[in-house]
C-alpha cells in the first residue's frame, strides 16, 4: 500500500505542538519519569531499569497498594543472558579484488546463542528456485547460502529452493515491505532466557544471518547477476536461477554469556466484597525495554515511550484515581509491572509459573501494549475478543463512549502471542489486549503505519514524538471503565465454548 505522505503530514501537523490536557498532565508526568534519557531505555536487569522500578514501586506505595511479591513488591526473575560482541567480532566479503569489511548491526546480524562458531568461512552460493530442467543441483555443501524473502505462501508463489542441511550457513535477505518493516539498524544481539528454563547448546541447524536488504546488492557483485534483478523475479512469481557467487564470506565471532536477575513489581489493591474478594483482576503492563542501541543519527537511548512507558503510567494513573476517589473495586486488583517482556515474554512467563498469588484465584489479565496514541481514538482492535466473555464487557464499556470494538484485521502479525497476556492465556485464564483501530486506508492507518516503520524500537520512540492527549485520555477512561466493570460483574470472565484456551481452565 503507498503511503499518502499528504495525509500523514496534515494528520501528524495537528499533534507536532501538542501538549499534555488537563486529563493527561498528571499520566504524562509518569511518562516523561519512566521515558526520559535518564533511564537510559530500561534495559531488562539494568542500572536505568533499577532506576525506573524503584519509581514504579514509590507510586504504588503513594497510591495505597499493597505490596504481593516474593520480598515486598518484587517478585526476582532469574535470567541467563547471550552476547554477541560486535566490538570483538569481524565479518567481511572476501573477493578477488578485495576485502569488503561488513557493519556488525547495520548491514548484517545474527542471534546471540550459546555455541556460536568462533571463526566461519565458506563460498556464497545463490540456490533460486532449484535447478533448470536436466541441470543437477547445486552443491551446498560447506557453503553459505543466500536466500531473498519468502514470497506470500497465500498466493502459491514459489520459495528460494530448499537448503540443504549440509549448509554452513544461511544468509536471509530481509523483506522491503510488511506492516513491521525490518528494523535497521538492529539494536543489538543479545538472548535472554529463563534460568530455569533447558539451555540448548549450540541451537539446531546451520547458523543463520539476517542480511540488510539496503545493502543486499554486495551480495552478488561479480555473480553476472544483481539483486534488483532477482527481486523483481521474485516480486513478479518468477523462477529464479540458480548459481555460485564468487566471494567467500569470512567471520570471527566473539559471545560472552552469564547470569542476571531482574524484578517483575506486584501490588494489590483489595477487594471490598468479603464473597468476591478473594478473586484477582490482573491489570499488567511491562517496563523493561531496550536500554542503550546502536545509534539513530547519534542517538543510542531506546526511550520506549509508548513501548511501554506509558502504560506502566497508565496503571500508575489508574491507582492513583482509585486511591484519591476512596472507590473500592469488588475483587482485588492486581497491578502487574513485569520485566523481560521484549526479550520474549520472560517476566510474565516467569510469573505465570510461580505465582506470588494462586492461579486459581486469578479471574482475568488486562495487559497494555501495542497501544499508539498518535490519532483520534475511534476504534479499539481488541486481542482474544471472542475466546472469553472480556469482549462482551468490553464492547458494553466501548459503546458508552462512542468507541468501536474490532477483532484483530492482521491475525498474521501475530500480536496475540506477542505481548505478556499471552502468558496468563496459556495457564487458562482469560486475557486481553488492545490497539488502536483504524478503517483501512484512512489518514489514521497511514499514521500508524509511518510510526512502526520510524519509530517502533528506535530512539525516535521518545517524549518528543508527537501524541494526541485526548486519544490517551480517552483511552485512559475506557480501561478504568473496564477494569471496574470487570470487578465489580457479578461472575468473573469466563472462555467461551470452543476456544483454543479453554483446555488451560485452571479454575
Amino acid at each position: 500500500m503507498k503511503l499518502n505522505r499528504i495525509a500523514i503530514f496534515c494528520l501528524a501537523a495537528t499533534l507536532l505542538a501538542t501538549e499534555p490536557n488537563e486529563a493527561t498532565k498528571r499520566w504524562w508526568t509518569h511518562v516523561v519519569a519512566l521515558a526520559n534519557d535518564g533511564m537510559e531505555g530500561r534495559d531488562t536487569g539494568s542500572p536505568g531499569y533499577l532506576k525506573a522500578e524503584r519509581y514504579v514501586v514509590t507510586q504504588f506505595e503513594k497510591a495505597g497498594l499493597k505490596p504481593a511479591g516474593e520480598k515486598g513488591y518484587l517478585q526476582s526473575v532469574p535470567l541467563r543472558v547471550v552476547r554477541l560482541r560486535t566490538d570483538q567480532s569481524s565479518i567481511e566479503l572476501v573477493r578477488k579484488d578485495g576485502v569488503k569489511k561488513l557493519e556488525w548491526l547495520r548491514q548484517i546480524t545474527t542471534g546471540a546463542r550459546v555455541g556460536l562458531p568462533e571463526s566461519l568461512e565458506g563460498d556464497l552460493v545463490f540456490p533460486g528456485d532449484g535447478p533448470a530442467a536436466g541441470s543437477p543441483p547445486l552443491d551446498t555443501t560447506g557453503k553459505i547460502v543466500v536466500q531473498l524473502p519468502r514470497r506470500a505462501a497465500a498466493g502459491g508463489g514459489r520459495g528460494t529452493g530448499t537448503v540443504r542441511t549440509s549448509s554452513a550457513a544461511t544468509i536471509a535477505i530481509d523483506s522491503t515491505g510488511g506492516p513491521e518493516p525490518p528494523r535497521w539498524p538492529v539494536s543489538y544481539s543479545v538472548a535472554m532466557s529463563l534460568a530455569e528454563s533447558v539451555q540448548r547448546q549450540g541451537g539446531n541447524g546451520p547458523l543463520t544471518f539476517r542480511f540488510n536488504p539496503a545493502f543486499a546488492g554486495e551480495l552478488f557483485q561479480g555473480s553476472g547477476h544483481t539483486y534488483a534483478e532477482l527481486q523483481k523475479l521474485a516480486d513478479d512469481g518468477q523462477p529464479l536461477p540458480q548459481f555460485e557467487i564468487p566471494t567467500k564470506l569470512r567471520a570471527t565471532m566473539k559471545v560472552e554469556s552469564g547470569e542476571l536477575a531482574s524484578e517483575n513489581i506486584v501490588a494489590v489493591l483489595p477487594g471490598s466484597d468479603p464473597a468476591l474478594a478473594n478473586q484477582y483482576l490482573v491489570v499488567s503492563a511491562h517496563l523493561d525495554g531496550y536500554g542503550f542501541g546502536e545509534p539513530w543519527n547519534g542517538d543510542r537511548i531506546y526511550n520506549g515511550a509508548f513501548d511501554d512507558a506509558a502504560y506502566v503510567a497508565t496503571l500508575i494513573d489508574l491507582a492513583e484515581k482509585l486511591h484519591e476517589s476512596g472507590s473500592r473495586l469488588k475483587r482485588s486488583l492486581l497491578f502487574l509491572v513485569v520485566t523481560g517482556e521484549e526479550k520474549g515474554l520472560l517476566g510474565s512467563r516467569y510469573f505465570a509459573a510461580h505465582p506470588t498469588i494462586a492461579k486459581e484465584k486469578l479471574v482475568a489479565d488486562i495487559n497494555l501494549d501495542q497501544l499508539r496514541p498518535i490519532f483520534p481514538l475511534k476504534t479499539l482492535t481488541m486481542l482474544a475478543l471472542d475466546e472469553s466473555s472480556l469482549g462482551v464487557a468490553a464492547k458494553q464499556v466501548a459503546e458508552k463512549m462512542d468507541i468501536g470494538i474490532q477483532a484483530d484485521p492482521e491475525p498474521e502479525r501475530r500480536l496475540l502471542t506477542r505481548s505478556d497476556h499471552y502468558s496468563f492465556m496459556q495457564i487458562g485464564v482469560p486475557a486481553t489486549g488492545f490497539i488502536f483501530g483504524y478503517e483501512k486506508g484512512s489518514p489514521e492507518e497511514q499514521v500508524y503505519r509511518h510510526w512502526y516503520a520510524e519509530r517502533y524500537h528506535s530512539p525516535a520512540d521518545d517524549i518528543n514524538q508527537p501524541w494526541d492527549p485526548p486519544a490517551a485520555a480517552k483511552f485512559n477512561d475506557f480501561f478504568g471503565r473496564l477494569v471496574e466493570a470487570v470487578a465489580n460483574a457479578a461472575d468473573p470472565p469466563k472462555w467461551r465454548a470452543g476456544s483454543q484456551f479453554a483446555h488451560a481452565d485452571i479454575r
